[in-house]
């Protein structure tokens, strides 16, 4: 699995140590249903298969977003049990899961993805952070430049814009849907664009 992929680039020490709160590894269990058309010598591939496809970017309320099935091991697929108004089998699977999950007042570093009149959402893998106007800081709260769709900064020197890198901090979390958001503050010192748009 290329890291690199599910989040932005890391630009300092900080961001290191970010990556190992935000990320971790925890054994989990889910139960995989099948129907007798599958069972044969590979049900075991098609357990795991299934298993990867119905977790992976699924937001759990306790723990976060599945990013990844890291192991599923062969005895921690446990015998199944029969439906008998379906015919299909239940097959409980224990394995083990990168998560990610955001914790209140965690600094993290974020790729902007929209900007709007009531400020930007930006996305560290798969969460989705909101940051409001009244969030940034007080030379930003009327820097709405419609026509680049972008938050502008009185001296014209900070823009953010979709795709520019920013440091936030997070306020507060929910969790709708099988989906977590976030809402987010760069209206502290460190905080802010810390890398411009290409």
């Amino acid at each position: 699995l290329a890291l690199a992929s599910l989040f932005p680039p890391f630009h300092s020490l900080l961001s290191f140590i970010i990556f190992s709160i935000m990320f971790y590894v925890k054994n989990l269990e889910h139960e995989v249903q099948l129907s007798p058309q599958h069972f044969g010598p590979k049900l075991k591939a098609i357990v795991v298969r299934l298993l990867r496809e119905q977790v992976q970017g699924l937001a759990l309320a306790n723990y976060g977003y599945v990013v990844h099935v890291v192991e599923v091991p062969e005895d921690k697929i446990r015998s199944g049990i029969i439906e008998y108004d379906s015919g299909d089998v239940v097959f409980s699977v224990q394995y083990t899961a990168l998560l990610l999950r955001p914790f209140i007042n965690e600094v993290l570093d974020a790729v902007v993805s929209q900007c709007n009149p009531l400020g930007f959402f930006a996305f560290v893998g798969p969460l989705r952070i909101f940051v409001s106007k009244h969030s940034m800081p007080e030379d930003m709260f009327n820097g709405f430049d419609g026509e680049k769709d972008a938050w502008v900064s009185e001296d014209r020197e900070v823009v953010i814009t979709s795709g520019s890198g920013v440091r936030l901090k997070i306020k507060g979390r929910t969790v709708e849907q099988e989906n977590i958001t976030a809402i987010g503050t760069i209206k502290e010192n460190y905080l802010g664009l810390i890398d411009a748009a290409e």
